[in-house]
C-alpha cells in the first residue's frame, strides 16, 4: 500500500562555499600567469560567482523550498555589491558561515596568531556588513588542524564543517597537483594529512587530534557515501559530473547517515560562456558541463534526498539537532 514516507533518522543540509574566481586561478596555478590573455580574463571575471552564479543558486533553493548555509570569505564582503547580496541571503532565511578572511590554502599551517586573526577578521567583516554573526566554520581546501579547532572554540564557534574523509577526492587532488608541477605550474592548494581519511564520516565531537572522537567542538564532515559504494564524494562537483541519474544514485548511497551534508561551490552553477570563464574551463572540468545539465543534477539530488525522508535544514539547525542528541 502507498502512503506517506517516514522521516529518516537524520537531516540533510546543503552548504555553498562562495569561493570567487581568483581562488580557482590559484588552485590551477594560473594566479601568477604572465599571459596577458589569462590575466585580462581573470580580471574581467573575478566576481563571476557573486554576480552570476549566486543568483542561480538562490533561485534554485527557493524553487526547491530549502534554506542553505553560505560560507563567506571575509575579503570578498567589501567587493562592490557583495554586502547587499549577503544581506539579501540573511533576509531570505539563509545562514552565513565563516570561510576565513584571506582564504589561504595553507591557512591551517599558519601560526596561532595568524589563524586566530584570519578567523576573527572574517567574522567581523561578515557581522558588520550583514548583522549576522557566523557560528559555523569551513577551512579553505577542507584542511583543518588541532590549532584551528582550538581557535574556533576560543572564538565561540558552535560547529566546524571541514573534515572530508574521502579517498577518491584525496587521490584525485594529489594526482592533479603532481600533473600541474610536471607542466611547470604550481598550485597553491595543499594536500591534507592522509590521516584525515581515517576520520569519522558522521558528525562527532572532536578530540586531539581532531580526527578522533572526543568531547570538543562539533564536527559536521563533508558528505561521503556509505555501504558498497565506499566513501565516494557527495559534493557538487561529483553530482554535476555524474548528471541527474548519477546524482540520484549517489544520493541513495547516502541513505542511513544521520547527516547528509551536501557541499557545493558557487562555481557549480557557473556557465563558462555566459560568465566569461572559457579561459578556466580547460582546467576546471565541471565548467565544461552545460549549465542546464548541472542544474538538473543538483535538483535530482535535492529531490532524491527529500524522497528518502530527510528534511533539508541549514547547517546550524543540523548542528543544534545533532548536538541535542549527543
Amino acid at each position: 500500500m502507498g502512503g506517506r514516507r517516514k522521516r529518516a533518522h537524520g537531516v540533510a543540509a546543503v552548504s555553498v562555499d562562495l569561493d570567487e574566481v581568483p581562488c580557482y586561478a590559484a588552485i590551477h596555478g594560473l594566479a601568477g600567469s604572465t599571459d596577458p590573455a589569462v590575466r585580462g580574463a581573470l580580471e574581467s571575471s573575478r566576481q563571476a560567482i557573486y554576480e552570476r552564479a549566486l543568483p542561480r543558486l538562490v533561485r534554485l533553493f527557493e524553487e526547491e523550498g530549502l534554506r542553505a548555509t553560505f560560507f563567506v570569505i571575509g575579503r570578498d564582503v567589501s567587493s562592490p555589491g557583495n554586502a547587499e547580496r549577503l544581506r539579501a541571503l540573511v533576509h531570505a532565511g539563509h545562514e552565513l558561515g565563516n570561510h576565513t578572511f584571506q582564504h589561504l590554502y595553507d591557512f591551517s599551517r599558519g601560526s596561532a596568531a595568524e589563524i586566530e586573526a584570519d578567523i576573527a577578521d572574517a567574522h567581523a567583516a561578515i557581522a558588520d556588513a550583514t548583522g549576522f554573526a557566523p557560528h559555523g566554520f569551513r577551512a579553505p581546501g577542507y584542511t583543518l588542524s588541532d590549532l584551528v579547532v582550538e581557535k574556533l572554540v576560543k572564538l565561540g564557534y558552535r560547529y566546524d564543517s571541514s573534515v572530508f574523509p574521502c579517498p577518491a577526492y584525496y587521490g584525485a587532488k594529489g594526482l592533479a597537483m603532481g600533473a600541474m608541477r610536471a607542466r611547470g605550474r604550481v598550485s597553491r592548494s595543499v594536500l591534507d594529512d592522509p590521516r584525515v581519511l581515517l576520520a569519522p564520516a558522521d558528525p562527532y565531537r572532536v578530540a586531539r587530534p581532531y580526527r578522533r572522537r572526543g568531547r570538543g567542538l562539533l564536527e559536521l564532515p563533508i558528505g561521503v557515501t556509505r555501504g558498497v559504494a565506499g566513501r565516494l564524494p557527495y559534493i557538487g562537483t561529483s553530482l554535476v559530473l555524474a548528471g541527474a541519474l548519477g546524482a540520484r544514485a549517489l544520493s541513495r548511497a547516502m541513505a542511513g547517515r544521520p547527516l547528509i551534508n551536501l557541499e557545493l561551490h558557487g562555481i557549480d552553477l557557473a556557465d563558462a560562456e555566459a560568465d566569461g570563464l572559457e579561459w578556466l574551463a580547460p582546467h576546471q572540468p565541471d565548467l565544461r558541463v552545460p549549465l542546464a545539465t548541472k542544474e538538473a543534477a543538483l535538483r535530482a539530488a535535492i529531490r532524491e534526498v527529500r524522497a528518502m525522508g530527510y528534511p533539508w535544514v541549514r547547517l546550524d539547525d543540523a548542528a543544534d539537532e545533532l548536538a541535542s542528541r549527543s
